[in-house]
């Protein structure tokens, strides 16, 4: 048994934690009914597309100059893709909540959400395939749609004689119509809930932040004794109501750090899109800093950045990890993520002889050796949540860690949100400023006339100087963790208790 094979056989192992789950998970995301024989029903390792199960080299078609399939061929393995995916993906998507609120532990395990997670990934490199070997055939074309909170390709008729004889309407993609309507009922189930006890939310939120009223940080009261005193103060209650609503805690504030968070390691990943459940991680850098005591003095020093212009300062302990893609999302290429990062993933197929590089969610080591550092201090990231949900579906024993409150995470988000008064709202930014290029600038990290460089270690190092940085004012002015409101201890999300 060869390496590969030895590392997949994971994969068939998570079925037999299907009893476990269907026990605790009768329905999905979508509240309906899961068919638990279906999902064992799936090859997990050899893939679950319809084209992978007919043998169909779809990857040789999409490099022929004519692609050995007929439209309707084309259409059916198109259609059944989709179908496959709207069945399977409502399942993963309910299977955090499942096992973060199985107080029983009835569920031991994580790993047949990662492995369905697996299966999908590549199920989703096959349907882009068979889309553009569509476009190459003239049946369609494609063109992306932002549809409320999900960006989703659209197919249009295209010029073949073909075309007009294949109907679009049963494989255009559906996840924004089911991503929303799912988030649309959430919203509704929460203002019912509510409503059910709103005496209690009137009392609760009679501050604005916080019992007792008081507010994290002081943003002004602003006056309207001007002459056009109407306008001014139309402008002025928009302002305060945005600012209200802006001050209000929230579950973001379980990420904030406490007063005595000392050694982090910070953390970034850049990925081929935003759904873990779909993508792939392609690039991660770390790197450790001591928010309170001195570097380590046995650590090295002077590591050199991609940028430059950065200074290690504090840091010490550097790593980046770069990961490849399966041959088909090689072929099909990645022109957004290449302009943001630099990376091309055109080059880092592992299906080339000649590739070094390997795909994350088939290497146990480097999973191993990630949960470990992860474990061994408090893991920082800007929107943590982002990180977090791809660490569950992609790494061995990392949603079992975290349930078990051996992980805690902290946020610079937050941080920025709460006790960064220059990313209060505004006309331009409604919600306020608060992406990681925002918050390094505010806080001396990164020059005003750079950018976020969107690369893993580098990100990761500007997140850190800005945190340690804005920490030290906090703490010299008496605010954030050292404010009536901050917390003791090391702080940062984590379950159950740490002792």
């Amino acid at each position: 048994m060869n390496e590969s094979t030895m590392n997949l056989s994971w994969l068939d192992d998570a079925k037999q934690d299907i009893e476990q789950w269907s026990a605790s998970m009768p329905n999905d995301a979508d509240n309906q009914p899961i068919d638990w024989r279906w999902v064992s029903s799936l090859d997990l390792r050899n893939g679950i597309g319809a084209a992978t199960r007919q043998h169909v080299d779809l990857l040789a078609m999409l490099r022929s100059s004519s692609p050995q399939l007929s439209a309707p061929q084309l259409h059916a393995l198109l259609k059944d893709d989709l179908a496959i995916r709207d069945r399977l993906e409502p399942v993963i998507a309910q299977c955090n909540s499942t096992f973060m609120t199985d107080f029983d532990r009835l569920i031991a395990s994580y790993r047949l959400p990662r492995a369905l997670a697996y299966a999908n990934r590549r199920l989703c490199d096959e349907i882009a395939v068979l889309r553009q070997i569509g476009v190459a055939m003239g049946l369609w074309t494609i063109t992306e749609e932002r549809r409320e909170r999900v960006t989703v390709p659209v197919l249009q008729s295209g010029s073949s004689a073909a075309a007009g004889g294949v109907v679009l309407d049963d494989i255009q993609d559906c996840t924004a119509d089911i991503v929303n309507a799912r988030a649309a009922r959430r919203a509704a189930e929460k203002r019912q809930k509510h409503a059910s006890d709103r005496s209690v939310s009137r009392a609760n939120l009679g501050g604005v932040t916080s019992p007792g009223g008081s507010t994290l940080f002081d943003y002004g009261s602003g006056s309207t004794g001007s002459a056009n005193g109407t306008q001014e103060n139309a402008v002025d209650q928009k302002q305060t109501s945005r600012l209200s609503e802006y001050r209000k805690s929230d579950w973001r504030d379980a990420y904030l750090p406490g007063r005595d968070v000392d050694n982090v390691m910070g953390i970034d990943i850049e990925t081929t899109g935003t759904d873990p459940a779909r993508v792939y991680i392609i690039d991660v850098g770390f790197e450790y800093m001591n928010m309170i005591s001195p570097r380590p003095a046995d650590a090295p020093a002077g590591y050199q950045y991609e940028q430059g212009y950065y200074e290690a300062g504090d840091a010490y302990g550097q790593s980046r990890l770069a990961f490849g893609v399966p041959a088909e999302n090689a072929a099909l290429g990645n022109p957004l993520i290449l302009n943001l990062t630099g990376i091309d993933v055109r080059t880092r197929s592992v299906a080339e002889a000649a590739s070094s590089f390997r795909l994350f969610d088939e290497w146990p080591a480097a999973q191993i050796g990630l949960l470990q550092r992860l474990e061994q201090q408090p893991y920082v990231a800007h929107n943590a949540r982002f990180e977090h949900s791809f660490f569950m579906l992609n790494v061995a024993g990392y949603a079992e860690s975290y349930r078990a409150g051996k992980i805690t995470i902290i946020d610079t988000l937050p941080m920025s949100r709460r006790w960064d008064e220059g990313s209060i709202p505004d006309d331009e930014h409604p919600y306020g400023n608060n992406t990681l290029d925002a918050y390094a600038k505010r806080q001396g990290a990164l020059d005003e006339s750079k950018s976020e460089r969107h690369l893993g270690l580098e990100d990761t190092h500007i997140m850190l100087v800005a945190m340690k940085h804005h920490l030290g004012v906090l703490r010299a002015e008496g605010r954030g963790p050292w404010g009536v409101d901050g917390k003791f201890g090391i702080g940062g999300k984590h379950c159950g208790r740490r002792r």
